[in-house]
């Protein structure tokens, strides 16, 4: 089967990516997680770590267990990278080539097909520079922007876009992206 990186990023959504990466090693995939340092404030390694039945990447000292740093061992051997949920601050990271910890450094690395879901208050997601950079990794060969939701209740309270496009969603277009 394949092997999915899945990037985890700070959101209150991050709790979503346990269950994607569940359903994945559920199918027969390899998943690996790879964390923000803000996605740990949401969800924990061990849950991710248990789900995906692989070690957790974090930080860059999660990195000594070879010659090869992970981040660039994953990069090499991932069928596809998939950002779930990602936030604005990630996104502009990768928009503008930024490699301030392990995720950002890995997507730079990748050269497997990117899917983008973005969660975020709906002010942020529609502000100018966050769609600057979602047109910039949009128009990227091999990415994928998906989502958010066009309407929907927020975490904050707010009531509109921004929202994290279902579980079910997330798993259909990864798989659609591993299908040749």
């Amino acid at each position: 089967m394949a092997t999915v990186i899945l990037g985890v990023c700070g959101s209150i959504a991050a709790y979503k990516a346990a269950d994607v990466a569940s359903r994945l090693v559920k199918l027969g995939h390899e998943v690996h997680c790879v964390c923000t340092p803000t996605a740990l404030q949401f969800v924990t390694p061990l849950t991710l770590m248990t789900l995906s039945r692989n070690p957790v990447i974090t930080t860059f000292e999660d990195e000594t267990g070879s010659w090869v740093p992970v981040h660039i061992d994953l990069a090499q051997k991932a069928d596809v990278l998939a950002i779930v949920p990602a936030s604005a601050n990630t996104m502009a990271c990768m928009a503008q080539g930024f490699a301030p910890n392990a995720l950002t450094s890995l997507y730079l690395a990748n050269r497997a097909p990117v899917l983008i879901f973005p969660a975020m208050n709906g002010n942020m997601w529609t502000h100018p520079a966050t769609q600057k950079n979602a047109a910039i990794l949009a128009a990227r060969e091999h990415h994928r922007i998906v989502g958010p939701e066009d309407s929907g209740m927020l975490a904050c309270g707010a009531e509109g876009q921004g929202r994290l496009v279902s579980v079910d969603v997330i798993v259909e277009e990864i798989l659609h992206t591993l299908t040749p």
